[in-house]
C-alpha cells in the first residue's frame, strides 16, 4: 500500500478483481465493493486516496455516490469506471463532481495512469508557490484554497486544477485541447466535451467572480479581470 488506499465499487467481479490486480501491481492498496450502499458506507469509513465507480450498481448507483459524497464535503478523487458511453452519462457524472470518467471496455494500464494523474492533481505541486489573484478570486497553490472575496470556495482536485492553470498566465488564451493534456494529462481522443462541463462547475462555484472565466470563441479559454 505504498501509493494509498484506492476504493473501488464494481459489481462484475471479473472487473473488479482485473483492476485490484492492475493497481495492486502498481503499489496501491484495494478495497472493494459490490454494491452501492456497502461502496458509500465504505467511501465514508475509509476515506480512500481515491474512488473507482461503476454507475450502474445494485443498492445506489454511483452517480448518487458521489452526488451525496459531494453533498456531505467529502472531496475525496473520484473516477467513473462505466458501460455508460452516451455523452449525456459522461456529462452529468463530471456535473456531480466527478474528477474523471472511463468507459469500459477499457484499459487497465490507462485506468492506473488516470489514477495516477487524478492522485497528483489532488496532492498539488511539491513547490508552494506564491497566491494568484484575478479580480476577487483568490487561488493558494501552497494550500490548494480559494475564495472569492474572502468566502471560501470548495473545488474537486480538478477543478481546482483547472483554474490554477487558466489564473497561472491571466490572459493568455488556452484551447481545449491544451487544457485537456495540461490538467487531465491526456489527448483528446474523446473530444474535449470534458473541459467545457469542468469550466461550468467552476463557474458555477465561483458565483458573482465567475466572470474572470471568459470563452474565447472558436478558441478555448482564459482568465481575466
Amino acid at each position: 500500500m505504498e501509493k494509498g488506499l484506492i476504493l473501488v465499487v464494481e459489481d462484475e467481479r471479473p472487473i473488479a478483481e482485473l483492476v485490484r490486480m492492475y493497481l495492486q501491481r502498481d503499489g496501491f492498496g484495494v478495497e472493494l465493493e459490490s454494491d452501492g450502499i456497502a461502496g458509500l458506507a465504505a467511501a465514508k469509513r475509509l476515506r480512500p486516496a481515491a474512488c473507482i465507480l461503476d454507475i450502474a450498481l445494485p443498492g445506489m448507483e454511483g452517480t448518487e455516490i458521489c452526488r451525496r459524497l459531494r453533498a456531505e464535503d467529502v472531496w475525496t478523487p473520484i473516477i467513473f469506471l462505466t458501460a455508460r458511453d452516451d455523452e449525456v452519462d459522461r456529462i452529468i457524472g463530471l456535473e456531480l463532481g466527478a474528477d474523471d470518467y472511463l468507459t469500459k471496455p477499457f484499459s487497465p494500464r490507462e485506468l492506473v495512469a488516470r489514477v495516477r494523474a487524478v492522485l497528483r492533481r489532488s496532492a498539488g505541486s511539491p513547490e508552494p508557490d506564491r497566491a494568484k489573484i484575478v479580480g476577487g478570486v483568490r487561488l493558494d497553490p501552497a494550500t490548494r484554497s480559494v475564495s472569492v472575496h474572502g468566502d471560501p470556495v470548495h473545488l474537486t482536485s480538478t477543478e481546482f486544477d483547472l483554474l490554477m492553470h487558466l489564473m497561472s498566465r491571466p490572459g493568455r488564451v488556452y484551447t481545449r485541447d491544451e487544457l485537456l493534456s495540461a490538467v487531465w494529462g491526456y489527448a483528446a481522443h474523446g473530444g474535449t466535451r470534458t473541459v467545457d462541463v469542468h469550466v461550468a462547475q467552476v463557474r458555477g462555484k465561483l458565483g458573482e467572480a465567475a466572470s474572470i472565466i471568459r470563452t474565447v470563441r472558436g478558441v478555448g479559454y482564459t482568465a481575466d479581470a
